[in-house]
């Protein structure tokens, strides 16, 4: 998450403290690819566009946000099927959903 530029870091100039953002510190083009595999994945993965649309419609957020939010999960995803060998499971994906139905 780190090597991406994916954690989390406070806004601030100055005087003022700003909002919680991510850092951007990382490999600029390793965000790219997983922006635009996150992108992809929304539009045809209907897990992934479950979670999208419940941020949009129950979180209130904004599409961007949404697919930034989507865009850490995915790389955590990642980290873990090559951490640990195991295959994508859409149950470990979505259990906000299950939980909220």
């Amino acid at each position: 998450m780190r090597k991406a530029g994916l954690n989390l870091a406070e806004s601030m100039s100055g005087k003022r403290k700003g909002q919680i953002v991510i850092s951007k510190r990382g490999v600029s083009t390793l965000r790219k690819y997983l922006f635009l595999a996150t992108l992809q994945l929304i539009g045809i993965n209907p897990v992934f566009q479950e979670l999208h649309e419940y941020n949009i419609k129950v979180k209130h957020m904004k599409k961007q946000r949404s697919v930034v939010k989507l865009l850490g999960k995915v790389a955590r995803i990642l980290i873990s099927i090559v951490q640990r060998g195991e295959t994508f499971s859409p149950e470990k994906a979505s259990h906000i959903l299950i939980q909220a139905a």
